[in-house]
């Protein structure tokens, strides 16, 4: 994608996290697991500690809807 990316690209960031882990389903991953996967995407550039329950919910929200595309 080659942009960065913050806490608030939800789709991309849902995107990216399908592509690194396409046989994780999004619901059984929990939220610390997930913040430290996001922080570790190449393309993310946001302060960690800007990070809050509403938008990890967003981002697995977004990354459970591209795995259900994905595995339909």
């Amino acid at each position: 994608m080659g942009q960065r990316l913050t806490w608030n690209d939800f789709e991309d960031l849902g995107i990216m996290l399908l592509e690194r882990f396409p046989d994780v389903e999004p619901l059984n991953v929990r939220f610390t697991d997930l913040h430290l996967w996001v922080c570790d995407l190449d393309d993310f550039d946001d302060d960690p500690k800007a990070s809050t329950e509403g938008k990890l919910e967003a981002i697995q929200m977004a990354w459970l809807e591209e795995w259900q595309d994905e595995h339909d």
